[in-house]
Order: structure tokens, then sequence, then C-alpha cells
């Protein structure tokens, strides 16, 4: 049966988290017919592929990272509109870099963005922004039953530190059981997180810690779902897929409402 499914109050919802590289593909994809071509020029097949391999995986929701929303680098199409209309989904996506940056103004920088696609229209969104590093959005959408951010952060150690700190205070006025997904660009996996999940008393998804970057040779864990109180995961995996030089990731859970109502 189609997701999300309502047994009494149990709701059984697939989150998919991709950082898709902005459609451009891995390896020998991005370095024809030149070297670095395709960070020029794109690559429309792969979009297709992308959006064949996403609507197979039936999610309830999309978590995306590094998407193109119309710049000429892809063809002057918004990958966030088209992957949303073959799922028959609605989209909240932002320029991922601060409000003041340059990069909100310049060609294909200012089309760089992140995105959450939803089955349901019944959420509030709201964007929020680190006070460090280049990438700075969150997205945050409530629904009626759970809250969940989608986030990329730094590539600096310093810079995720302050905003691994600012995202604790956003989950931590939640009164909602939260979900925290996207590529935290942790190069310690784990042992980086550990501090941010034992403040928040979130918890990973990924239980083994299976890499997903980069995706010919995987032995980093970037990507992260984590979970908190009044939510169970009944199934995680990360589909073995080369279309971005990142895995996806692919999180069932289930949660009753009640739970955070009545703690």
């Amino acid at each position: 049966p189609a997701r999300p499914i309502i047994l009494g109050t149990l709701i059984l919802m697939r989150l998919l988290l991709y950082n898709m590289r902005y459609g451009l593909g891995s390896g020998g994809d991005l370095h024809w017919p030149l070297p670095g071509a395709g960070y020029i020029f794109g690559n429309q097949d792969n979009l297709f592929r992308i959006i064949h391999f996403i609507k197979a995986q039936q999610p309830d929701i999309v978590g995306l990272i590094e998407v193109d929303t119309g710049s000429f680098r892809a063809n002057r199409i918004n990958q966030v509109d088209a992957i949303a209309r073959s799922l028959g989904h609605f989209s909240a996506y932002q320029c991922k870099y601060g409000e003041s940056s340059l990069n909100q103004v310049l060609p294909i920088m200012r089309n760089q963005g992140n995105a959450f696609l939803s089955g349901s229209r019944t959420y509030i969104k709201k964007f929020h922004y680190f006070t460090k590093g280049i990438k700075r959005l969150v997205i945050e959408l409530e629904f009626s039953n759970c809250i969940i951010f989608l986030v990329h952060l730094s590539l600096k150690y310093g810079h995720r530190r302050a905003q691994l700190h600012f995202l604790q205070g956003l989950v931590s006025r939640c009164s909602k059981p939260v979900v925290v997904a996207g590529d935290f660009n942790t190069f310690l996996g784990s042992r980086e997180m550990a501090p941010f999940m034992k403040s928040t008393g979130l918890r990973n998804a990924n239980i083994h810690g299976a890499p997903s970057y980069p995706t010919r040779a995987p032995r980093m864990e970037l990507d992260f779902i984590l979970y908190g109180n009044g939510i169970r995961v009944t199934d995680f995996f990360i589909p073995d897929i080369s279309l971005s030089d990142h895995l996806p990731l692919v999180c069932d859970f289930e949660f009753f409402p009640a739970i955070s109502e009545a703690a």
C-alpha cells in the first residue's frame, strides 16, 4: 500500500536523502568532452536517471542537497520542480548561501540550493541560516506530528562545530518528534557527531555507520539521518547507485503523534 500509512495513531513514512551534486553525475560524466566540462555544461540525461531512481523508491519525503534550481548549466530546468512533478510532491527550497552572500546573485551560484519534497502540503516551512560558513541554509518543515530539518554543513571543522551548536538550539526548541537529515561533511564520521547527538538525544538511523562517500569506493560517513524520541526506525538502507558522488540514504520510520504530548 502507498505511504503514509495510518494505523490508529501510528504513522509510517519513508524519507530519502540525496546529495545529488546538481545532477552532474560522477566519474567520467564530469569530464567529457573536456576535463571539468560537466561543471559548466551540466548533464541532463543524468537528471532523468535521478528522477527515475527517486520515483522508484516511493518516498513520502525527499531531502535534496546540491540541487540546481534553473541555471544555464541545468538548461534552465529547475531540478526541484522536475523531481517534484514526477512524484506528485510539493516543494520547499532556497539558495544554500547566506542571505547577504554575494553567491545569492552570481550566475550558477544563485541557483545552487537545497530542497525538501513532500507528498503532503500541510506543513509550515521555515528557513534558518547558520552564522558561520559559506553554506548556511537550514530548511525546517513542521508537520502536525513531527519536525524535519535539512542541512549541508561546512567543509571546515571549526565552522561545522559552530553550525552544530546552532542546530542544537533549533532542535532543543522543538516540542514534536524530530528528524535531522543532511550532508554533515563530518570527515570523522560518527565520532564527530557524537557530542551533538548526545546533547540533542538524537540517534543515528545508520546503526552500522555504513559509508556513503565517495560513490565508487565508499569510505566516509558524511550523510546522516538522525531521529529523536517518539520515532522508531523500521528500515534503513543505502542504495548502490552511481548518479552522484554521494550515495543516497533511505529510511522508513514510524511514530506516534501523541508520544511527545504525553511525555
